[in-house]
C-alpha cells in the first residue's frame, strides 16, 4: 500500500515539474509567426526582394503627420540644395571672361576648340564644370573647319540650362504633392506673386489680380491639359513656350506689338476680359447664348452655340468666365491640336467620335439659312459636303475623325465653314479676295 503511495505521488510530481518547464518554443515560434501573419503583422517575402531593390515608396498617409512633415523638409532641403548648386551672376560673368580669354585662333570669329575648351574647364568653378562635356562640345559643333564652336553659343546654352535648373525649382516649390506636377491652384499661387516681379504688369490693380491670374493660367490648361485631369506635369510647362511669354514681361521696354501678342501681357488679359464684360449686357458676370452670339462679328450659327452651351460647363445655362476663356483659345487657336479637339467635340453632334454626312449637313444648313437670310447665293449642300471630304481624305470613307481632321492639317479652315457665316463666305470667295489682294499690291 505504501509503496503504491509512493509511486503516485513521485508520478505527479514529475508531471508537476513537465507543466512548469519550458515548453517546445518551435512549435510556439511557428504558432506565432502564423497568426502573426494571418492579423496583419508583415507578409511573406519573396526571395528576390534580397537583390532587387525598393524603387517605389508611397506617399505617406495623410492622417500620418509626422511623416508629412518629415517629407516636406527632405522636399525643402532638397530644392535648396539644387538651388545653391546653381550658378550666380557673378560666376556667369567670370564664365563668359575666361571664353573671352582662350578664344582659338583666328580669333576675330570668337570661337573655342576643344582643346582650349578644356583648359576653361579646368580654370572655371566646380559648379561650372558640368556643362564641358564632350556630348555638348559636339552638340554645339557646326563643321568649322578648325574644329571649334562659338562661345557665343556655348554661354547661351549654359544660360538656358541654368534658367530651365532655376524655373524647375521655382515650379516645384508650389508642388504640394511633391509628385511632379502642379494642380489649378498651384499655378494660380505661381503665377500670383510672381506679378510684382514683372515691371510690365506694374500698371494693373489689385483688384484685377485675381482675373489676370484665371486669365494666365487657363492658357496653361487649354494646351496642356487637354483631357482635363485637373493637373500639369512640370516638365511639359517647361518645354512649351508659355513660361518664356511670361518672363518676356520683365523687360521694360518691350515694344506695344509684342505685347499685343502676349496672351499674358496686361493688354491681352484686359482686352479679353473687356470684350467679356462688354458681352455680358445684363451685367450679372455670366454670359447666356444670345450673349455670347454677338462675339466677334456675330457671325456664329445659332446651331454651334447651342452645341457649345451643350457640351461646355454652364451654370443653369450660362458661361462663367472660366468657360469663356477656353472658348475664346479654341477659336483664336483653330489651327492646334488642342484647339481642334475643343471644336471636334462640339461638332460631333452624334456622339459617335466622328464627322458624319448627318453631322455637316446638320451644321452647313444653319450656315445656309444666314447666308439666304442676307441675301446671299446658296451652294448646293452636297458638292460641298463632298469638298470637305476630299480636303480631309479620312482613313474610314465617311466619317472623319479628330486623327483625319488633325492629320490634314486643314482642320482650322473646316471648322470655320461650319461654325461661321463669315468664314464661309470668305472661304467660298477666297479666288476673288486673292485677285484682289494682288491688284491692290500692284
Amino acid at each position: 500500500m505504501s509503496t503504491w503511495v509512493e509511486k503516485l505521488r513521485q508520478f505527479n510530481a514529475v508531471k508537476a515539474q513537465e507543466s512548469n518547464g519550458p515548453k517546445d518554443s518551435t512549435e510556439e515560434r511557428k504558432m506565432f509567426e502564423e497568426y502573426y501573419l494571418e492579423w496583419g503583422g508583415g507578409r511573406k517575402r519573396d526571395p528576390s526582394y534580397a537583390s532587387i531593390p525598393c524603387f517605389y515608396t508611397p506617399l505617406p498617409p495623410e492622417q500620418d503627420l509626422i511623416l508629412q512633415k518629415l517629407r516636406e523638409e527632405s522636399r525643402a532641403a532638397f530644392l535648396t540644395r539644387k538651388s545653391a548648386a546653381l550658378l550666380e551672376n557673378e560666376e556667369l560673368q567670370k564664365l563668359l571672361d575666361l571664353l573671352e580669354d582662350n578664344l582659338s585662333p583666328p580669333v576675330e570669329d570668337r570661337m573655342i576648340n576643344f582643346e582650349d575648351y578644356l583648359k576653361v574647364k579646368d580654370q572655371v568653378s566646380p559648379k561650372c564644370k558640368d556643362y564641358f562635356s564632350a556630348i555638348t562640345f559636339s552638340k554645339l559643333y557646326k563643321k568649322d573647319p578648325h574644329g571649334r564652336i562659338a562661345i557665343v553659343e556655348f554661354f547661351h546654352y549654359v544660360m538656358r540650362k541654368v534658367w530651365l535648373q532655376q524655373s524647375r525649382i521655382g515650379l516645384s516649390l508650389y508642388d504640394i504633392s511633391g509628385l511632379g506636377y502642379l494642380r489649378e491652384a498651384d499655378l494660380e499661387n505661381y503665377i500670383l506673386e510672381m506679378i510684382p516681379t514683372l515691371p510690365q504688369l506694374d500698371g494693373l490693380e489689385k483688384s484685377f489680380y485675381s482675373f489676370y491670374v484665371c486669365t494666365a493660367v487657363r492658357k496653361f490648361f487649354f494646351f496642356l491639359d487637354p483631357l482635363r485631369t485637373g493637373k500639369i506635369k512640370i516638365q511639359d510647362i517647361l518645354c512649351c513656350s508659355f513660361l518664356d511669354e511670361l518672363l518676356e514681361l520683365r523687360e521694360e521696354g518691350l515694344p506695344r506689338e509684342r505685347q499685343d501678342s502676349n496672351w499674358f501681357s496686361a493688354a491681352s488679359a484686359l482686352r479679353v476680359y473687356g470684350q467679356y464684360l462688354t458681352l455680358d449686357t445684363d451685367h450679372n458676370g455670366m454670359l447666356s447664348k444670345s450673349e455670347l452670339g454677338r462675339y466677334g462679328s456675330g457671325t456664329l450659327t445659332s446651331v454651334f452655340l447651342d452645341r457649345v452651351f451643350q457640351e461646355c460647363l454652364t451654370y443653369e445655362g450660362e458661361m462663367d468666365y472660366k468657360t469663356y476663356l477656353d472658348f475664346i483659345l479654341a477659336l483664336e487657336n483653330r489651327k492646334t491640336p488642342q484647339a481642334l479637339q475643343y471644336l471636334f467635340k462640339i461638332l460631333d453632334c452624334e456622339g459617335e467620335a466622328a464627322l458624319t454626312v448627318f453631322s455637316l449637313n446638320y451644321f452647313f444648313r444653319a450656315v445656309q439659312e444666314e447666308l439666304s437670310r442676307h441675301g446671299q447665293d446658296v451652294v448646293d449642300m452636297k458638292d460641298l459636303i463632298n469638298e470637305v471630304f476630299d480636303m480631309v481624305k479620312p482613313d474610314r470613307s465617311g466619317r472623319i475623325t479628330l486623327k483625319d481632321l488633325i492629320k490634314c492639317c486643314q482642320g482650322d479652315i473646316i471648322v470655320s465653314i461650319l461654325i461661321d457665316v463669315n468664314g464661309f463666305w470668305t472661304y467660298e470667295n477666297r479666288e476673288a479676295l486673292v485677285a484682289a489682294e494682288n491688284i491692290n499690291n500692284r
